[in-house]
């Protein structure tokens, strides 16, 4: 068993840099991994979410690109030109995987580029131009950039397909097989997943040589989903889920919690109902732009807020350490993508709870999840947001409100009609009139008289 990094067969600078951002004793994956990536073997990487996949691929190909600073660079025929590339299916996880190779790698000069749609194809030509030794780039905009011209993958002599099988759920198959085969000169393919379907291990086949295929299970979980997270499901009304979610907010120990709903329309709504109650939420969804997008995941990372209602977009690439809570508010599609939005919390060993709302038109849909997945939990308990057993079950303080502020008071508005002045008659008019006349002539001859 590897207590340390420092045991590996690895480059002084490398070792320096796992610990400086507190990387000292490698995971299950890692450890099983590591000694065959540094050989330069093919890997199938099989491992639940969290448990350590990205240092898994990331360490093997820092060791091996040739990076600016090193003594070989001299000597090096392709400066400038991609080395490794690591292929991803979603913006989110582009850019997680981007700056934790960043951090390991920047200490030898290598130069690591993202490459996404939903960006200006100019800076990243730029910085291709510029030349860089790592691309993490998502299947379309590397293609994009491959059929201009602008993105070389002749050099590439280490691909790495991370989460393929949610490349295969969001259609990018074909994509990636082009991208294997642009890259003819590769000594290493190396593909990690959480679940290994059969169009995967079909295109292992085709595109691999003699893989070693590595999965981790815990010996205390046997199940398909991490020992460490408390799953709880309910069977909630569609009119009192954002009661019952407001009160699982205010739960004692809750910190940064992901809330997930299948809809952008449920996932905005929700958001703006929670902001309203005084929470502090931010959202994700596909109808944001990537700016806004990378904005509430930035406010999100660095606290400025500590909800974050998304869509199944987010459900991978979000790697944020101390994640307590997950809330499906919407039950998700099937297995995989409830594996991935629970797998968002208890990372890196720590502990994590998951709270599933089913509504009734969900009952088939959650028990098909419960089935395959052998959760035991077939039927959820109806639960109100009033129901002792949420406030006991999930530690909410007793006498907890939907708000964290009062509602504003509502505004009313007289009509017009109510609040103007009642009309007076054309003979009402005339007696005012003769009063009038009548005070100045009284007020005229006691000056007179004076």
């Amino acid at each position: 068993m590897l207590l340390d990094f420092a045991q590996l067969p690895l480059r002084p600078q490398t070792i320096e840099a796992l610990h400086a951002h507190g990387f000292f004793a490698p995971f299950a994956i890692q450890e099983m991994v590591l000694p065959i990536a540094l050989e330069d073997g093919d890997v199938i990487g099989q491992a639940k979410t969290g448990t350590g996949k990205t240092l898994a691929f990331g360490i093997p190909v820092i060791e091996r690109v040739i990076a600016p600073d090193d003594i070989e660079w001299a000597e090096f025929a392709h400066k400038g030109m991609p080395q490794v590339l690591i292929v991803v299916p979603t913006r989110e996880l582009c850019t997680q995987v981007t700056r934790d190779i960043d951090e390991l790698a920047s200490n030898r000069g290598i130069r690591t580029l993202a490459v996404y749609g939903g960006r200006a194809f100019e800076p990243q030509i730029e910085a291709l131009n510029t030349g860089v030794e790592i691309v993490v780039g998502t299947p379309g905009r590397l293609l994009d950039l491959s059929r201009q011209g602008q993105l070389k993958l002749k050099e590439v002599s280490r691909l790495v397909l991370d989460e393929a099988d949610e490349m295969l759920d969001l259609g990018f198959l074909p994509d990636v097989e082009k991208i294997l085969a642009n890259t003819p000169n590769r000594t290493q393919t190396m593909l990690f997943s959480a679940t290994m379907p059969g169009d995967i291990i079909a295109l292992a086949r085709r595109f691999m040589n003699q893989p070693i295929h590595i999965r981790t299970q815990d010996s205390e979980d046997e199940g398909a989903v991490v020992s460490r997270i408390e799953q709880h499901v309910l069977r909630a009304h569609a009119m009192d889920k954002i009661e019952m979610l407001s009160r699982i907010l205010q739960a004692d120990g809750r910190g940064p919690t992901i809330v997930f709903c299948r809809t952008k329309r449920t996932c905005q709504k929700t958001a703006d109902d929670l902001i309203e109650r005084g929470f502090r939420a931010a959202t994700i969804h596909g109808d944001l732009g990537q700016s806004a997008r990378e904005k509430a995941l930035g406010d999100f990372k660095a606290g400025k807020s500590d909800v974050l209602v998304a869509t199944d977009v987010a459900a991978r690439g979000i790697d944020i350490e101390g994640i307590t809570h997950v809330i499906n508010y919407q039950c998700p599609e099937d297995e995989k993508t409830y594996i991935h939005r629970i797998g968002r919390t208890a990372r890196a060993g720590a502990d994590g709870i998951a709270v599933t709302f089913v509504d009734w038109d969900e009952l088939a849909r959650w028990k098909m999840i419960n089935q395959v997945l052998e959760l035991g939990l077939a039927e959820p308990e109806e639960t109100y947001s009033s129901s002792p057993h949420l406030f006991e079950v999930l530690n909410i303080p007793t006498g907890s409100t939907g708000r964290m502020i009062k509602a504003k008071p509502v505004m009313r508005v007289e009509s017009k009609t109510a609040s103007a002045p009642r009309k007076e008659s054309g003979r009402g008019k005339v007696a005012t009139s003769q009063k009038k006349v009548e005070r100045t002539r009284t007020r005229t001859k006691k000056f007179k008289e004076s």
